[in-house]
C-alpha cells in the first residue's frame, strides 16, 4: 500500500499516517481505513508523505505506540520533516499531550481530522452550530494539553484565595458556550418539527437518503429532482441537508432529503451534535440507502451505515437498497450479488441515469399504503368520523373521557389531512 504523494506547492501541510493493528484486526481492514484516511487528509487540504502501521496487542497507554515503534517513528521524522502526525484511532489528551513533547510536532486523531473537515464544508448556520458543539466537546477534556505553559493567576486585592486558573476559566466558558448553542438547535429541532408537520397535512410522503459518505446520495437528488446540489468526489462534501419534490409516476408528491454521509468511526459526538439533521432520517417514512456497489469494501460500508442508524434509533425503519454507480465496471459486475444478498435492492447510475425509472416505479410501489401515526381527541358527537376512522386505519388504543374519544391509531396517508383538525399535535399548538 503506497499512499505518499509530493506536496502541490511548498505551503501545503504534509502528513504522516499512523494506524494501528490490535489483536484481532484484520491486516486489510487496517489498510483498508488508514487509505480513507489518506482521503480524509486529502479533503481537508493536506498531502500524506508517509504511513505506518503499528502491529501490537492493544494501545500502549502512554503513547498509544509502543516505545520501540515511536522511536522508529521520531527517527522517520527527524529525516522526512512532515508538518503533522495523524492517527487513525481517537488519541487520549495523555496520549495526544505525551505524542507531541516526543515528536516534537504537531499530532491529531481522526475525530479531530473528521471535526476539521466538517467546519471546512459547514455553510448553514444550523451545520456551523453543529459543528462548534461537536469541536467544543472534543477540546473540553484537552484544554490541559493547550495550556501547559500557563501559571495559576495570582490572588490579590480584592481576591483573596488562589484564584481560578487560566485552564478552569476556559473550562467554564466553553460549557457556557455549549450549552447556549444547544438551546439554538432546540430551536432548530422545533422548526424542522413544524415543517414536518406542514408536509403531512399536505400528505407527502416523507423519504431521506441515507449511506456512506461520497456514495452519491446528492448525484442521485439531483438526478431524481434537479436539485442542483453541488456534487464533489469527495469525502463529506454535503453536511447541510437539502429537501427537493419528488413527482412520481403515480402523481404522488414525495420529499426528498439528503443528509450528511457515514464513515466507519464516525465520532460518537458528532452524532450526538447533529441530531437535529439527523431528525430528518428518524421521522421519514423510508429511508434510501445508497450504496457504492463499485468499492471494494462495500460490505464494511453497509454495516458502517447500519451501526450509525442504530445509534440514532432509525435501524428499524423501512429501507430500500439503491445500489448506485453500476456505470462503472466494478459495480456492475458487484451490484447481482449484492441484490441477492440484500433482498430488496434497485441498481441505478445516478450519473449516468440507468436504472432511475426503476427506482421511480420501487417508490410508487413501497409509498402507496403508507399509514401515519396520529393522537386524536375527537368528540363523540363526530360519531361518523369514529366510525369512518375504525374502517380505514388502524386503531392501536382508544378510551372515552367526558365526551371525547381518545384515540391512537395508525392512519392512511389520504386520510390524515381530514384528521388533521382532532391531532393532539394541533390541539397544543
Amino acid at each position: 500500500m503506497d499512499l505518499a504523494q509530493s506536496p502541490a506547492n511548498p505551503k501545503q501541510e504534509t502528513v504522516l499516517l499512523i494506524g494501528v493493528q490490535q489483536r484481532g484486526d484484520a491486516p486489510r481492514d487496517v489498510e483498508d481505513t488508514l487509505e480513507e484516511l489518506a482521503q480524509l487528509t486529502d479533503t481537508a487540504g493536506g498531502c500524506v508523505v508517509g504511513h505506518f502501521i503499528c502491529r501490537q496487542d492493544k494501545p500502549h497507554p502512554g503513547h498509544y505506540i509502543g516505545s520501540g515503534k515511536l522511536e522508529e517513528v521520531a527517527d522517520w521524522i527527524d529525516l522526512h520533516r512532515p508538518s503533522t502526525v495523524i492517527f487513525d484511532d481517537e488519541l487520549s489528551p495523555a496520549q495526544g499531550r505525551n505524542l507531541e513533547k516526543r515528536l516534537k510536532l504537531k499530532v491529531i486523531d481522526r475525530t479531530q481530522m473528521i471535526l476539521d473537515i466538517f467546519a471546512q464544508h459547514a455553510r448553514t448556520k444550523e451545520g456551523c452550530l453543529q459543528i462548534e458543539l461537536a469541536q467544543l466537546g472534543y477540546l473540553l477534556p484537552r484544554l490541559r494539553r493547550m495550556w501547559t505553559h500557563l501559571e495559576r493567576q495570582k490572588g490579590g486585592i480584592g481576591m483573596h484565595g488562589p484564584g481560578e486558573s487560566q485552564l478552569e476559566t476556559d473550562r467554564r466558558r466553553i460549557q457556557e458556550r455549549m450549552a447556549r448553542i444547544r438551546k439554538d438547535l432546540e430551536q432548530v429541532q422545533r422548526h424542522r418539527q413544524e415543517l414536518r408537520r406542514g408536509r403531512r397535512r399536505h400528505g407527502w410522503a416523507l423519504a431521506s437518503l441515507v449511506g456512506y459518505t461520497n456514495a452519491g446520495k446528492s448525484t442521485l437528488l439531483n438526478a431524481l429532482t434537479d436539485a442542483q446540489v453541488k456534487a464533489y468526489d469527495q469525502l463529506f462534501a454535503t453536511l447541510d441537508p437539502t429537501t427537493r419534490q419528488v413527482e412520481l409516476p403515480n402523481n404522488q408528491s414525495m420529499l426528498l432529503t439528503d443528509t450528511v454521509g457515514f464513515i466507519r468511526k464516525l465520532p460518537h459526538g458528532l452524532v450526538e451534535s447533529f441530531k437535529a439533521t439527523l431528525e430528518e432520517v428518524v421521522e421519514a417514512d423510508l429511508l434510501i440507502h445508497v450504496i457504492d456497489a463499485s468499492h471494494p469494501q462495500v460490505e464494511k460500508q453497509i454495516d458502517a451505515v447500519r451501526a450509525v442508524l442504530d445509534e440514532i434509533g432509525a435501524g428499524d425503519k423501512p429501507m430500500l437498497h439503491v445500489l448506485n454507480k453500476i456505470d462503472r465496471d466494478d459495480g456492475a459486475a458487484a451490484a447481482p450479488g449484492l441484490a441477492r444478498a440484500l433482498g430488496d435492492a434497485v441498481s441505478v447510475s445516478a450519473q449516468s441515469g440507468q436504472g432511475l425509472d426503476d427506482l421511480l416505479a420501487e417508490l410508487c410501489d413501497r409509498l402507496r399504503d403508507r399509514n401515519i401515526r396520529m393522537a386524536l381527541r375527537i368528540p363523540l358527537a363526530e360519531g361518523k368520523k369514529i366510525a369512518a376512522l375504525r374502517a380505514v386505519a388502524n386503531i392501536l388504543s382508544e378510551r372515552y373521557d367526558q365526551g371525547i374519544a381518545e384515540i391512537d391509531a395508525d392512519v392512511p396517508v389520504r386520510w390524515a389531512a381530514t384528521y388533521e383538525p382532532f391531532s393532539k399535535a394541533t390541539d397544543n399548538t
